[in-house]
């Protein structure tokens, strides 16, 4: 990304996050990135094309980060957690971000339909790890898809708890917590 998209993709975020996609304006959006509305349309036609572009971009930088992290994990169990703690540290690091895609998940707009798609790939992604997990015995083997959305949605869970009770817990002690929910459940 040049230094303009780059502007472009951070105020973007920001003001979708405090407007809502509805209310956010192109003027509004050209302005807290300090660009023209020229140049905002010379990169962009329309606010629909940023918001798909935030969210393609948005999802890369997640799964960069990710992998970046599990190629220092050798055991499959360890490259769960770390995803784990991965996706939370992204949620606290960009909390705008997780706010826009939490805001649009549900309806049938084209950039609602395209974000569920870009959430399928993420759970794709985590559907992989869950099965080397399962090949090397660390999990029984079940329903990999149904587990993967599972995981998500308890870091999603974990997300909006951390985001409401900010400071009170370390990032650590949360995914330790999390992964002992997931892993042997809260059954007593």
């Amino acid at each position: 990304m040049n230094k303009t998209k780059i502007s472009i993709f951070e105020s973007a975020i920001k003001v979708f996050s405090i407007s809502g996609y509805d209310g956010a304006t192109m003027d509004e959006i050209a302005s807290e990135a300090g660009v023209a509305k020229g140049t905002l349309y010379y990169h962009f036609k329309s606010k629909e094309e940023i918001f798909k572009y935030i969210i393609e971009e948005g999802m890369k930088l997640i799964k960069i980060r990710i992998e970046e992290v599990l190629k220092r994990e050798d055991n499959s169990i360890l490259k769960l957690k770390a995803l784990c703690k991965v996706q939370l540290s992204l949620v606290y690091d960009n909390r705008d971000f997780f706010k826009v895609i939490m805001s649009q998940l549900w309806g049938q707009e084209a950039r609602q339909l395209q974000l569920r798609d870009s959430i399928q790939q993420y759970i794709d992604y985590i559907e992989e790890y869950l099965e080397e997990a399962m090949n090397d015995g660390f999990i029984k083997i079940g329903e990999k898809s149904f587990m993967a959305y599972t995981i998500f949605g308890t870091l999603c869970s974990a997300a909006v708890y951390e985001l409401i009770n900010e400071d009170k817990n370390n990032i650590d002690e949360v995914v330790d917590n999390l992964m002992n929910y997931i892993l042997r459940g809260i059954e007593a």
